[in-house]
């Protein structure tokens, strides 16, 4: 996403997005991503600790004992382990100068709508780049993302959840199944206030500028309070190391690392199931980019008789047709990068 130093909207602004008629023109909005469609993905759940929310999660079942007559029974009891959660806040404030409102007139509410659309799209582009790669360890101020929580390969918790696509460079990308509810992940807000992103218009405020002057602008401020819960760690998985280059090219088979990252996840498989897949409540969503998706579909097109595999289909989510992996939606998303770090 491309970001710009200049703070204010002005009269050159206003000159380009004005027609010769005098009417606001229609931007194209190239900026645009499929971020606010993810965001629709989030499932939302109140703090249960102020800005913060704690999971309870069972790390240890009690032990059962054969007995015999005139005998004790054996006691136990189960082990449990707590996990914070923290939250955070993203906000911008969009300040256009009252004189310049004047200016545009009859426009002045067009004017403020297109500054507003921009400043929403660039919020849920943040919010789905904070799934993926934000790290509260590096920075307090941000919420834990997934890449932190599934970013060391190991034999047992989180690092089991990774598969390793064998990428060794500098080149890679990831593919995620994540399922939202449930046991799984949850996008977190403090306690009294309100998830998503939210907008209030300031009206007209007095404002200095860089010598100190006072002049006028009326204002909107966007906001969103976020953190992520994840209160089972095997209700998502992570495709890692996927070698860009060697994917394009066609040497990575996709389809055997999308099939462990499928049966890594817990929950989504019981055939006794008939309504749904899922053992367990949630809803499963696959997160790629442009390029795994288009090698993913190009595999699929390629039908053989030495090729056969599970491959893509469309199925339809809330009134819009998807591809999907086995019965999965798989969403888009330029917030994921072609230039991750090998995990290790």
């Amino acid at each position: 996403m491309t970001t710009l130093t200049q703070k204010f909207l002005t009269m050159a602004d206003l000159y380009k997005r004005t027609n010769a008629d005098k009417s606001i023109a229609q931007i194209m909005e190239m900026m645009n991503t499929t971020a606010q469609d993810i965001f629709t993905d989030f499932v939302m759940q109140e703090c249960n600790d102020g800005t913060k929310h704690i999971y309870t999660t069972r790390t240890g079942l009690g032990t059962i004992g054969w007995g015999a007559l005139y005998e004790g029974i054996p006691q136990s009891k189960s082990k449990t382990q707590q996990v914070t959660e923290t939250t955070g806040f993203a906000e911008t404030l969009c300040s256009v100068d009252t004189r310049l409102l004047e200016i545009a007139g009859a426009n002045e509410g067009a004017v403020r709508a297109q500054e507003s659309e921009a400043d929403i799209e660039a919020m849920a582009q943040e919010l789905v780049s904070a799934l993926f790669y934000h790290n509260t360890a590096t920075n307090p101020r941000l919420p834990k993302g997934l890449a932190p929580r599934y970013g060391v390969k190991g034999t047992s918790g989180a690092g089991k959840q990774i598969i390793d696509a064998g990428g060794t460079g500098s080149d890679n990308t990831s593919v995620y199944f994540c399922t939202w509810g449930g046991s799984g992940l949850r996008a977190l807000y403090p306690e009294g206030t309100k998830g998503g992103i939210s907008q209030e218009d300031m009206g007209r405020q007095r404002v200095l500028d860089d010598a100190g002057n006072p002049f006028y602008v009326k204002e909107e401020l966007v906001r969103a309070h976020l953190g992520f819960g994840l209160g089972d760690y095997r209700r998502c998985s992570r495709v890692a190391n996927i070698d860009v280059s060697l994917m394009q090219a066609g040497s990575v088979d996709l389809y055997a690392f999308m099939r462990k990252g499928y049966y890594a996840v817990n929950g989504l498989r019981n055939q006794n199931v008939k309504v749904t897949k899922e053992t367990e409540p949630g809803r499963t969503v696959i997160y790629c980019n442009v390029d795994v998706l288009e090698a993913l579909d190009a595999l699929a097109s390629n039908a053989g008789t030495t090729d056969n595999f599970t491959r893509l289909k469309y199925m339809e989510v809330e009134g819009k047709e998807v591809l999907a992996y086995r019965g999965i939606p798989i969403r888009e998303t330029s917030a994921l990068l072609n230039t991750e770090a090998r995990v290790v």
